[in-house]
């Protein structure tokens, strides 16, 4: 038998998302972003959201700084205070205004209030382009909990917000991706707020996933190393957790910090820096994959892993609970619980109740993402999706 072509392929994702009844077709999309796909999450949810309206016929041009191989692309690249291993790129304007014109966006969307983003808010004036506004981060609650942001990271602060308030001021819509966002939205001054949910990537998908190991002795932590995540419950479940193999993907400022903790622990291993087209097979070799953040908008991270049918552990930090839908494919940390409780409670129930959680996080995490799809499509399309201040997925 023949394998299907590239253009198959292409055609039948087009025959099936417009049996869907997605059409994305005549849209026009510029996504003018500060945050670089390869490096974070807001990153990675605007390339996988561009991919999928892509899939179902809209013209999307992601307008973002890169990183490849060490370098920042894009601009100028500065140091991101608080954070070495990150950057703020000034953005090279004749080249996003060249883009920009190619494309003659009809909707411009900004997920980020620094010079990228700021750049993509005039320029939607300059092509009379419907400006909606993505709300991803607190940073007020992350400069408290970064040391280094004491001085420098109070002026990055009230900078960042200033923007925040022109962005929601000229935004026809501001979409967070919890409740706790969406109040925050509220009090920095948006009008007309929505609750969004997260693309995920189609392979993920697409792709059937491993079936779950007879045990929870793979644990996995992925994403940047920062005090937000509160590195130190993994540190400490490994250390209580001798029988079980912990893995620690990403980069951020705690990297030395978790390498001497690595010295001292056989079962903790740091695997350094993934590049996106790993995490799936990363994923996949996991039992069980935590994030016991203490902020965390979202936490796309654990929708990639439900989509995977793993275990997944979050702390009642993670926004990813404000959603019923993906609560039930969750197991979260109580109040009276360490990350290594919580681990060796999962791993001491049945294996077919496990595996039916995984099951059950697989679709939830399907559900979202077709709903999710959706939701933006009617947003793009329909300058008063709900016809009220609030809409949501």
């Amino acid at each position: 038998m023949l394998n299907p072509s590239p253009d198959s392929d292409a055609v039948k994702s087009a025959a099936d998302a417009s049996a869907a009844g997605l059409d994305g077709s005549g849209l026009r999309i510029a996504i003018v972003s500060d945050a670089a796909p390869e490096r974070n999450g807001v990153g990675a949810y605007y390339r996988d959201l561009a991919e999928h309206l892509k899939a179902v016929g809209a013209r999307v041009d992601l307008i973002s700084p890169r990183f490849r191989a060490g370098h920042w692309y894009g601009g100028l690249p500065l140091p991101l205070p608080g954070d070495p291993t990150q950057r703020f790129v000034l953005p090279s304007v004749p080249l996003v205004m060249r883009r920009m014109g190619r494309l003659r966006p009809d909707v411009v969307i900004v997920p980020t209030p620094g010079p990228f983003g700021m750049l993509g808010l005039v320029l939607a004036k300059r092509w009379h382009a419907r400006l909606v506004v993505g709300f991803h981060t607190h940073f007020e609650r992350l400069a408290e909990l970064n040391d280094d942001w004491v001085l420098r990271g109070k002026v990055a602060q009230a900078y960042l917000n200033t923007c925040n308030r022109a962005l929601f001021h000229e935004g026809s819509l501001v979409l967070a991706n919890s409740d706790e966002m969406l109040d925050i939205a509220r009090g920095i001054g948006a009008k007309r707020v929505g609750l969004m949910g997260t693309p995920i990537p189609k392979a993920f998908l697409d792709t059937p996933p491993q079936p779950l190991g007879a045990g929870v002795r793979r644990v996995l932590f992925a994403g940047r190393l920062a005090p937000e995540k509160n590195l130190g419950a993994v540190v400490d479940a490994a250390a209580a957790l001798p029988d079980m193999q912990f893995q620690v993907a990403g980069d951020g400022p705690l990297r030395q910090w978790l390498l001497e903790q690595a010295e001292d622990l056989p079962n903790l291993h740091y695997v350094g820096w993934v590049k996106r087209q790993q995490i799936m097979p990363l994923i996949d070799g996991a039992d069980a994959l935590v994030l016991p953040s203490t902020v965390e908008s979202f936490g796309t991270i654990a929708l990639e892993a439900m989509a995977r049918a793993r275990l997944v552990v979050v702390s009642s930090q993670c926004g990813i609970l404000s959603w019923e839908t993906l609560k039930r494919g969750l197991f979260q940390i109580h109040a009276n619980e360490t990350l290594g409780d919580t681990l060796a409670r999962v791993r001491a129930l049945d294996h077919a109740i496990l595996e039916r959680k995984a099951d059950i996080a697989r679709e939830a995490a399907r559900e979202l993402n077709d709903r999710n799809l959706r939701h933006w499509l009617h947003v793009l399309r329909d300058p008063d999706p709900a016809g009220t201040d609030d809409v949501s997925v």
